[in-house]
This record gives C-alpha cells, structure tokens and sequence, in this order.
C-alpha cells in the first residue's frame, strides 16, 4: 500500500502582509529595525523574530 501524503500547510502569502484601507497600503506586521522596510518579523507568542539577521524582540511580561 502506498503511504498516505500528508497536506503541507499553506503560507498566506504576501496578501497577508498588507491591507489597503482607501487608498493607502498599511503594512500588517512588524518590520525589523536592523533590515529595514520591506523585512517583515514573525511573529510567535512569546517574541517577534527576524529569519534575516536574527534580531529578536521578547513580549513584556505582564
């Protein structure tokens, strides 16, 4: 018997990233300060990460 193929989970895409409100085009996630625009930063639950140069910003423990 063949082996089931599981689903690879779909990245969003770039549509993701931006939203258009009227005529202007915001960005919806965090840019890294050290890349510059157009770098956006993952974001987990605990930190906001950059996969480009490894810059990490920690949540505020509340």
């Amino acid at each position: 018997m063949a082996a089931k193929k599981e689903a690879k989970a779909e990245y969003p895409g770039k549509k993701a990233l931006y939203k258009v409100e009227g005529e202007k085009v915001v960005r919806e996630r965090k840019q890294c300060p050290k890349c510059g625009p157009g770098i956006f930063m993952a974001v987990h639950k605990d930190r906001a990460h950059c996969g480009r140069c490894g810059y990490t910003e920690f949540a505020k423990k509340e």
